[in-house]
């Protein structure tokens, strides 16, 4: 099918209106009327209107996008994946929004190389469908997940993509070997570790800012059956601390094989308490446990062991209590279930039903991701955790650590020091149904967050950045930010890609 373009290009101020017309044939689809759904996102604190969204055919397509836009004063290309960004990241306004969202790219095809197994996805590919192709065509897993699958390759790529396997194998940007990249120049690049390798690096991580991921090569390994899934409780935060850090420390056949982290409120609050510890509707709560400390906010610790449908319930029972046998949780607080690896993965995808059956999913989600220093995470707890969040925010509050030895120092992404850091990630839910704060009130509260942990000294980055000036941009990537803005310059000189960033202004041609 060939669409063509014939519009008229406006950009108005208090002195003229500039006008161009040019035309542009693609294979895929332009739409400049249902393009509302592109103006929003997940957050749902932000909107633009774009000028018209693109529905690639393939590469050739975007490429076609991103030079016509070069050809204007003013058009911008921004590339969405499943809208899930927080704070506008993935919008264009009054400029292009190219839908990346193909779900026939899961995998296409399975290379085998000299030191493992990799499957190539396409970048508008969501990480859900790679993972039911490649469990149930080739009994392959990629090694590094985010907890939420309904997200993009190239969208995860862009950032980092972590979760409770990144104490192992890294994050999202560690366990691919090869991307294809448009860049903003409008050429198509094939870019790895050996070839091209300073794109390679700066497109992962790099929010997008110098390339759109057309194809990604990944890792992938052998997949497990099944999975025994289980959380305890702590009362105390240097406990759980403890425990979590020797878990991830610890030699692989001396730990479980994901480990993550919540703060939780003592209560029964069935969002923010207790209850959102049990991992079964059939699982009871036992008398007395929210006596048994007295402080307000409590730690669940949340681990996962992998093992085939071929071992024995006994087997894993024992291997189980061996590995738990050396923490220190709260006594009865143990909560576990058997289920499919792939169910394992795609739990939240569950929470996202009910989400969305509750009315909740569409409503906005001022949420707040950093990377915490081990120095600093105890007085985060004190500062954040146990005062201003100690009645909760009505949705997880994730926080784990993370080993920096897993991380490729050489992409776009940006940690605090130390060898051992945390992820917090503050997930809001806002109930439309329910008399809660109101949107403004919860992004203060970040806006406070931040500023209590500036002030006294902590060592943090933000995951999913999102800041409105340059000061912003130039403090977060701190001694790498003249790298940054030298790659920029090379790979979209004139910063046409990822507006909704605002990193960059764009420029004239």
């Amino acid at each position: 099918m060939i669409a063509y373009l014939e519009h008229f290009v406006h950009e108005n101020d208090s002195e003229t209106t500039l006008h161009q017309q040019v035309s542009m044939d693609l294979e895929g689809t332009i739409d400049y009327t249902s393009t509302a759904y592109a103006g929003k996102d997940f957050g749902g604190l932000h909107a633009s209107t774009p000028f018209a969204v693109v529905t690639p055919s393939g590469t050739h397509d975007i490429s076609r996008v991103i030079r016509f836009a070069s050809q204007s004063p003013n058009l911008t290309v921004a590339a969405r994946g499943n809208g899930h960004s927080i704070n506008g990241q993935a919008m264009a306004n009054k400029g292009f929004v190219i839908d990346m969202k193909r779900p026939s790219d899961a995998v296409i095809d399975v290379i085998h190389c000299d030191v493992g197994y990799a499957v190539d996805v396409g970048g508008g590919a969501l990480w859900e469908d790679v993972l039911k192709r490649c469990v149930s065509k080739f009994s392959l897993s990629p090694r590094s997940w985010t907890d939420y699958l309904g997200l993009t390759v190239g969208g995860t790529l862009s950032n980092a993509g972590v979760s409770g396997q990144t104490f192992r194998y890294g994050p999202q940007t560690s366990n691919v070997t090869e991307l294809e990249v448009v860049t903003g120049n409008g050429d198509t690049v094939i870019c790895s570790h050996a070839q091209n390798s300073e794109l390679f690096f700066s497109v992962l991580g790099g929010l997008g800012q110098f390339g759109i991921i057309t194809r990604a090569r990944i890792w992938v390994q052998p997949a497990p059956d099944m999975v025994r899934w289980i959380r305890v409780v702590y009362s105390e935060f240097d406990e759980f601390t403890r425990d979590a850090e020797s878990l991830i420390t610890r030699a692989e056949s001396e730990s479980f094989d994901y480990v993550e982290g919540f703060v939780f409120v003592n209560s029964e609050d069935p969002v923010n308490g207790w209850p959102s510890v049990l991992l079964d509707p059939d699982q009871i709560l036992e008398p007395g446990l929210m006596t048994r400390s007295v402080n307000r906010v409590l730690y669940c610790l949340e681990v996962a062991l992998h093992y085939s449908k071929g071992n024995c319930s006994s087997t894993v029972d024992t291997r189980v209590e061996k590995l738990l046998g050396r923490l220190t949780f709260m006594k009865d607080t143990l909560f576990q279930v058997d289920l499919s690896y792939v169910d394992f993965l795609l739990r939240v995808k569950e929470a996202e039903k009910q989400a969305k059956a509750n009315g909740i999913w569409d409503a906005p989600h001022p949420w707040l991701n950093l990377f915490v220093s081990k120095a600093s995470i105890a007085d985060f707890d004190h500062f954040v955790f146990k005062k201003i969040l100690k009645d909760g925010i009505g949705g997880p509050m994730l926080v784990y650590p993370i080993l920096r030895s897993k991380w490729d120092e050489g992409t776009s992404v940006v940690l605090p020091d130390g060898d051992i850091f945390y992820i917090v990630a503050l997930l809001r839910f806002t109930n439309p149904y329910q008399k809660s704060p109101s949107v403004r009130d919860l992004v203060a509260q970040n806006h406070e967050i931040l500023q209590v942990c500036a002030r006294n000294g902590l060592d943090f980055k933000l995951y999913l950045p999102h800041y409105n000036t340059e000061e912003g941009w130039k403090q977060h990537f701190g001694d790498r930010w003249s790298r940054f803005v030298e790659m920029k310059s090379r790979y979209d000189p004139m910063a046409i890609l990822a507006p909704g960033q605002k990193i960059f202004t764009r420029h004239q041609p």
